[in-house]
């Protein structure tokens, strides 16, 4: 493995790049596999090299966090409602089930809630008082997804994913379950999926990417990470799960890419655009309203 890794060995950049600061959690235990962690980081490198590079998905997630950042950059006082339709492209949970709340009063309904999530406290209070503006039913399970989008794109360093691909306890689904140490198919895994579980997921794999010699953008590799592994459990399951997202027998780096938003499928709409996030000319647009520009769409 060590002759693999050495294209990415590099000088530290004394951690601008790499894990973020932010509170320390708890006694968090997760027993990950390294062997695991080897198949998937050396499946999405050659993937990747195979549409271009690694560096361009990185790229891509740079470039969606700067949109998200933008569009939220005083809290999302004053985000439209055809701006905030534009960013669902990048959200793949979401930008399916949230067509009935982007117009009128049920728009402004949720752009409130979403302002909420720039509150003050406790981030899994947030999360959940954000979801509680909303039915609690199975319809509306989306909402936790949106929360943790918002929350991760607008501040990547702070906020871990969250999504419940990442863990999905009640499902007892997710990257942490593809990634567990040892055979865990009839197991039910006691992890709870509050922050401080998703942020020391996130310690766990940037220590794993340094100690394999990537020091820079290890952030973004760590999505990538979680991405490609959720994706061979899709491909296994013949894109059974998710369905409605991941109907389709494609390699499991497409869906990589529209776990990550990475596909460009606008919101409210069947329309396949062009994935404009993963090609040189995403690195020149400095704004939401260029996204349909890009991607040719009218």
């Amino acid at each position: 493995m060590a002759s693999f890794f050495s294209r990415f060995k590099a000088k530290p950049d004394n951690g601008k790049s790499g894990a973020a600061a932010a509170p320390l959690p708890r006694a968090v235990a997760l027993e990950l596999s390294g062997p695991v962690l080897a198949d998937i980081l050396e499946t999405l490198i050659y993937a990747c090299d195979q549409d271009g590079g690694v560096e361009r998905y990185v790229e891509a997630l740079k470039f969606k966090i700067s949109l998200f950042q933008d569009a939220f950059k005083d809290g999302g006082d004053g985000l439209s409602a055809e701006n905030f339709t534009k960013l669902c492209m990048f959200m793949p949970t979401v930008r399916r089930r949230v067509c009935e709340y982007v117009e009128g009063d049920k728009y402004e309904e949720l752009l409130s809630a979403m302002k909420g999530l720039f509150g003050t406290g406790d981030i899994d209070a947030r999360m959940t008082a954000f979801q509680n503006k909303f039915p609690q039913d199975k319809k509306h399970r989306w909402t936790k997804d949106l929360a943790a989008e918002i929350l991760h794109n607008t501040d990547p360093e702070l906020h871990p994913m969250m999504q419940r691909w990442v863990w999905d306890r009640k499902a007892n689904s997710g990257v942490i379950r593809e990634i567990w140490h040892g055979d865990v198919d009839s197991e039910t895994l006691h992890v709870d999926d509050d922050y401080e579980v998703f942020l020391k997921l996130r310690e766990e794999l940037s220590g794993y990417l340094t100690e394999n010699g990537i020091f820079s953008d290890v952030l973004y590799y760590v999505d990538l990470i979680c991405a490609q592994s959720y994706a061979n459990y899709i491909a296994a399951q013949g894109g059974l799960y998710l369905k409605a997202d991941f109907s389709s027998k494609d390699e499991p780096i497409v869906f990589t890419r529209r776990l990550l938003g990475l596909d460009g499928v606008a919101a409210k709409t069947n329309l396949e655009i062009a994935p404009s996030l993963i090609d040189g000319e995403a690195k020149n647009v400095h704004s939401i309203d260029n996204v349909l520009r890009l991607n040719g769409s009218n």
